[in-house]
C-alpha cells in the first residue's frame, strides 16, 4: 500500500506541476476561464494548483504537508467539477478533474490508513 500511496502522490504532484503553470501562462486556459465566467480566479487557481503539486512533493519529506496539499487539491477539483457541471460540459471534459479528485481523495485515505498501520 505504501508503494501505491507514493505512486499516487508523485502522479498527482506531476499533474498539478504541469496544470498549474498551464493555467497561469497559456492563452487556452485564459479563454477557458473566460468561458467559465471565472477570469478573475485564473491566477489564483493556477497558483494553488502549482503550490498543491509542490506541497505533494515536499510531503515526501514532511508527510503532514501531503495531507494539506491533497485536501486542497480535492477541493479545487470538486469546485472545477461543479463549474463543468454548471456549464453542462460533455463527460470527457469532466474526466481530468474527476480523476484528479479521486487520486487525491485516495491519497488522503491512504495517508490515514498507513498512519494507523504504523502505530
Amino acid at each position: 500500500m505504501q508503494s501505491l500511496f507514493l505512486l499516487l502522490q508523485i502522479l498527482s504532484a506531476a499533474a498539478f506541476l504541469v496544470y498549474g503553470p498551464l493555467c497561469l501562462f497559456t492563452s487556452h486556459m485564459k479563454s477557458e476561464f473566460q468561458r467559465y465566467g471565472l477570469s478573475r480566479f485564473r491566477l489564483l487557481v493556477g497558483l494553488l494548483e502549482s503550490l498543491g503539486g509542490l506541497g505533494l512533493l515536499i510531503g515526501l519529506l514532511w508527510p503532514p504537508l501531503t495531507l494539506v496539499s491533497a485536501t486542497g487539491l480535492c477541493l479545487l477539483m470538486l469546485l472545477g467539477l461543479g463549474v463543468r457541471f454548471r456549464l453542462r460540459d460533455p463527460w470527457p471534459q469532466l474526466l481530468p478533474a474527476a480523476l484528479l479528485l479521486l487520486i487525491n481523495l485516495s491519497i488522503i485515505l491512504l495517508f490515514f490508513s498507513l498512519k494507523e498501520v504504523a502505530t
